[in-house]
Parts: structure tokens; sequence; C-alpha cells
């Protein structure tokens, strides 16, 4: 250490004899010594202190790392399927099909960026030659834009996040599509994107981390890198089931977004009961996914105006079914399964499917069913205007007990008076 240093102390701008690595003022945080920052603030008896304190420091990166790994790792992170990269072709087969079939297209592809080439890794049939000269330029085109391309019969969807573009999805389809489905995709495809680079990110971290002349700044960096794409799959997270709410309303022909709102009433009255964050955000999902069954059925059957036909009545009964089995496959949403589930039991143990009985019931269905009956209720529909707010709230507080939990029944009167 020069001698102007031992008179002065030592600036937070200079590195010390006993400081490691080149972060010195993580070496303050060390100390919880916040951000403030002073020329000259740490004298060479403290900084010795800090060093020995700090000795760890790698260790302590990795322990950070593995615990991050073991949280968002492959089986825990968001897919649309999970995803199984010895069985990738599988995978991407059936979301094509899922999308297909929400969408009723005539075809789906999705194509993944390998050894500087799209490859067609997942597809809902073998595409024509006239297809493959027309989507190719438009696959290059979204890909390194970042933009949806239109063209014709088909849509082009990038699939990228912060840190590159992954590939594309192609939508093949006659007619053209509505925003929603078409936003709808876009966020399936970002949250495909971010995912797919997590787990590398992860795969390489995992290198690191078990590598002993890995330097603290190269964990640091890898640190860097695993929580902004988790922050962004977050995001991502909820941009997805708001859109695949609101594609659901799309297609039931709903006049107003009805899952969002008794989304958001839900969450109202967990916040009310005091629940805590992460219930209210699965709460909060399951009312928007209330009826993700519904994208599974074709549009023709919600426009029609006349008597359903027995297949088409048997596709309305089962539908809460398939959207079980939709969300069943979609990892972080399995968590919200039971709620759907069980939404049309009653507390006295007069509804479907199980007869479940007052507190038998998760606490989440009986919130969001008494959320989903208040804005049905007071909600224009097409045989029916709107009730005031104090008549849908004296039909429900009669009914408390028997159809509703009354404990959510109080907490609703609060958060809509």
């Amino acid at each position: 250490m020069k001698k102007e240093e031992n008179k002065n102390g030592i600036s937070l701008f200079s590195q010390s004899d006993y400081m490691i690595g080149q972060d010195p003022i993580e070496e303050i945080f060390a100390l919880n010594l916040g951000d403030f920052m002073a020329e000259n603030l740490i004298s060479e008896d403290l900084a010795r202190k800090i060093g020995n304190n700090i000795k760890d420091k790698k260790a302590g990166l990795v322990g950070q790392l593995k615990e991050l790994i073991s949280i968002y790792s492959l089986n825990n992170t968001l897919c649309v399927l999970s995803f199984d990269e010895s069985a990738e072709h599988a995978i991407y087969t059936s979301i094509a099909e899922s999308i297909k079939q929400m969408l009723e297209i005539e075809a789906c592809h999705i194509y993944l960026e390998k050894e500087n080439k799209l490859e067609l890794v997942g597809t809902t049939g073998s595409a024509d030659q006239e297809y493959l000269i027309n989507a190719s330029s438009l696959q290059g085109k979204a890909f390194l834009n970042k933009e949806t391309v239109f063209d014709k019969n088909l849509v082009v969807v990038p699939m990228y996040c912060n840190i590159k573009s992954t590939g594309v999805i192609v939508l093949e389809c006659s007619n053209e599509l509505n925003e929603e489905y078409v936003e709808l995709v876009e966020s399936i495809a970002v949250l495909f994107a971010t995912s797919v680079a997590l787990q590398k990110t992860i795969d390489d971290a995992n290198v690191i981390i078990y590598d002993e002349h890995s330097t603290v700044g190269t964990l640091q960096h890898v640190r860097a890198e695993l929580t902004a794409l988790i922050g962004d799959l977050c995001d991502y997270q909820q941009s997805f089931v708001e859109h695949l709410a609101y594609a659901v309303d799309t297609k039931g022909q709903y006049r107003v977004s009805h899952s969002k709102n008794t989304a958001k009433l839900a969450r109202e009255i967990c916040h009310k009961l005091g629940l805590n964050e992460k219930t209210t955000d699965l709460i909060y999902y399951a009312g928007l996914l209330q009826n993700i069954g519904k994208i599974t059925l074709p549009e023709a059957i919600f426009a029609s105006s006349g008597k359903l036909s027995p297949e088409e009545l048997k596709q309305i009964q089962e539908h809460s079914n398939a959207g079980v089995h939709l969300l069943m496959n979609i990892n972080f949403l399995s968590e919200v399964v039971p709620y759907i589930t069980y939404q049309k039991e009653r507390y006295d143990g007069s509804g479907k499917p199980e007869g479940l009985k007052g507190q038998s019931i998760p606490f989440g269905s009986r919130i969001i069913a008494v959320a989903d009956a208040y804005c049905a209720m007071t909600s224009d529909r097409p045989y029916r205007k709107a009730m005031s707010v104090e008549k849908a709230l004296d039909i429900m507080k009669l009914e408390a007990g028997s159809k509703w939990d009354p404990v959510v029944i109080n907490a609703l009167s609060e958060v809509v008076k």
C-alpha cells in the first residue's frame, strides 16, 4: 500500500491490499454500510477486517447461483408445455396443435434458430411447396426485426427475449385473425424465448459454479444475467395469462372483459382478507382463467342463436375439463387448477363436481365464485340489464352460508361499497 494511502485512508475508488477481486463498493456492502460513499472513508485497519469477512465471497456467489438454479431450473420455469429437450419435436408439435385449436387456423409451425438457421421443430402437418417459398423470407424478416409479419394467409410471430432471437411461430390462416389472438401468440413466443434463454443461462451457470478457476467477476456476471431473465420471466408470465384471458373472452363473445373484472375483484377481496402475495397472484390468475376451456371451443358455438346439436352441448359441458387439462401442462399455472376445478362448489355442499362443503372447498375457489357471480350480476347481458351494486349485494348476502362463504361475502361488501 502506498504511504499516502496509509495517511489518508483508502479511497472507495481504489483497491486495498486486503480486498478481493475488483468490486470495492460491494466490500462496503459486506459490512452493511449501505451506499454511503465518500473518499478516505475506510481506514487501513477497517479494510483488513472487510477483507477477512469477504474471503468466502466466491463461495457465497456459488451458493446464490445454486439457489436460483434450484428454483428456476427446467422443471420450474414456464413453458406453455413442459419442455424436455430429448422430446423436443413432440413437445413443440403439441404446442403447435394447441395454438391451431385455440385459434381455429389451418396450420401452425414452430421454428428454432440452430447453427445460424431456422429449423422446424414442431408442426401440425406437412407444408406444401408454395407455403415454403412464401414463408421463408417472412420468417427471416420477423426473426431479424423482432416484429410480427402479416402476408396474405400467413402470420409470422418472432420468438425473442432481451438476450437474442430464438425462432419464429408461423400461422397459416384463411381468415384474418382477431388482434387478441395475435397478441396471445406473441406473448407465447416471448415467453418461450425467455424460458429457453433462461435454461441456456442455467446450463452455463452449472458449468461455471463447478469450475474451480471461475472468478468472482464471472460469477457476478452470470448472477446478473440470471436475475434479469427471471425478472423478465415473471413479467411475461402475467402478460401471457392476461392475453390468454382476453382471447377466451373474445371467443366467448363477451362485450366486456368478464375474466379481467372477475380477477381484479378477486384480488381486491384477497387484499381485504390479508392473504399473502403468492396466494393472491394464484387466485388472480385463476380468476382470469376460470373459463379457459372456452378457448378450445369453436367460435360458431358462441355465435349460434339457435338450438345446439348434441355434440355442441357435449363440447360445452366438457369445456372446463379441457381447460384444466391445458392448465396442467403449463408449469406454473398448474397450481391454479384446484381453484378453477372447484369454483362451482357451494358452501352448503350442493355444488359440483364433488359436493364439497364449507372449509373443504379451496379458499381460492370460494373467492372466485363470489367475484364471478357479482361481476355477472352487475354486468349487462343479452337477456337482461345489469343489476345495481346494492341489489346484487342484497341477493348475495341472502345466499351467504348456502351458496357463498359468509367471510368472503363480508369482504366483498367492504370492497365494492
